[in-house]
């Protein structure tokens, strides 16, 4: 028997109701009619006011949210009425281009209008936009700055904390202690990302494990920070060494140099070419980090050039999984939560722009696990002739 037509929308009514914003097409597969039968429902309740809607999405008219469902109701309230997100993130990175869509995509489902601004790669530029996006009505702001080093972070910590709308940090971690600790973040957890790396090619029984890092980003300075960490505490590592993936991947205030048997970073300062195989041949090592996914290809092929076959002579992991696959060897790879991370971004940015006394709560923290991706840069050792290089 054919559902009645008010019955149907007194469905559609209290779905919109408890969840606050429901996008049309989960509206139709929920109560299991066409997508046009929703569509000229949603518009009727529309008309008289018992529903909001726009974009595809259908919202309640309420402004008193469930506490237990304060998050969810908050992103339905922060819809398309006000100004725009302002979405700030640096020109030429793909690896934040995936977080960029993956909060456009969150804030398109709201009917929340996204003002996208690409930040150029010299020190200081993110600044300038930010006051533009502010000037032309932006109500709350996503960013991921560059920080190529330490000097550049310390010197966006005080404007930055003092934006005055709602400001949530992607893909970076504040230094603690700076005007920035207290400000909404939402990363990868980095050293779990490196733990699986590192574990990975202990379980394949490589001792000895060489990353190759860039030093040039706050995702890189986590990568070796944590890779020194995890590799000094298993005992199995019998030797570990740090060198740049890329000459070009040290920030202008940074350092770098050093070596040490065992645990220091290793010699090649900024400038020079990475012989990658020089260093595991000297080191005897026969496992390799390398981020991020573009030097790692590259790396891979010099390695190819000077003899050395990945996965037959060195096992390699790379991090970042935005091209690894397309490898002529697919590379085993950490892959970072790219888009879950602007999606969780822009849920926390919306629950704040909803203006609920829980959306005014304490600053938010937030870090997501990577995964590791197995393809086929990586073999145990025993399995000839997998020895250390020589």
């Amino acid at each position: 028997m054919r559902e009645p037509v008010e019955l149907r929308r007194q469905r559609i009514l209290a779905v919109v109701r408890s969840r606050g914003a429901v996008k049309v097409t989960a509206l139709a597969d929920e109560l299991d009619v066409s997508v046009v039968t929703v569509r000229r429902d949603v518009e009727e309740l529309a008309r008289e006011g018992r529903l909001r809607r726009g974009h595809g999405v259908a919202r309640s008219t309420s402004l008193t949210q469930e506490p237990a469902r304060a998050p969810a109701g908050a992103r339905a309230d922060a819809g398309a009425e006000g100004g725009p997100v302002a979405l700030v993130v640096p020109e030429r990175h793909s690896y934040l281009y995936e977080t960029l869509h993956g909060a456009r995509s969150v804030l398109d489902e709201h009917g929340v209008r996204v003002a996208l601004h690409i930040a150029p790669q010299a020190r200081g530029t993110e600044r300038p936009l930010v006051e533009q996006a502010l000037a032309a009505g932006a109500r709350g702001l996503l960013i991921a700055p560059r920080w190529r080093g330490a000097a550049w972070e310390e010197s966006d910590n005080e404007w930055l904390a003092e934006v005055g709308v709602p400001t949530v940090l992607m893909e970076r971690r504040p230094r603690p202690g700076s005007a920035l600790h207290a400000l909404d973040s939402v990363c990868s957890d980095h050293w779990y990302g490196v733990h699986l790396a590192v574990d990975h090619l202990v379980s394949l029984g490589h001792r000895r494990i060489v990353l190759a890092a860039r030093d040039d980003s706050p995702t890189a300075r986590s990568i070796r920070a944590a890779f020194a960490e995890v590799s000094a505490a298993r005992p199995e590592v019998e030797d570990w060494h740090m060198v740049l993936s890329s000459p070009d991947a040290v920030a202008s205030d940074g350092r770098y140099g050093g070596g040490s048997e065992r645990g220091e970073e290793g010699s090649g300062g900024r400038g020079e070419a990475v012989d990658l195989a020089a260093v595991l041949r000297e080191r005897r090592a026969t496992g390799a980090v390398l981020h991020g996914d573009v030097d790692a290809l590259m790396l891979v092929q010099r390695l190819s050039e000077s003899g050395v076959r990945v996965p037959e002579d060195c096992s390699v992991v790379a991090y970042d999984d935005v091209v690894a696959a397309l490898g002529t060897t697919p590379l085993t790879a950490v892959s970072p939560p790219k888009a879950e991370i602007g999606r969780a971004a822009a849920e926390l940015l919306l629950y704040r722009l909803s203006g609920g006394a829980g959306a005014r709560g304490p600053a938010r923290r937030t870090e997501l696990l990577p995964e590791l991706k197995v393809r086929g840069s990586a073999r145990a050792v025993g399995n000839p002739p997998h020895s250390p290089i020589v």
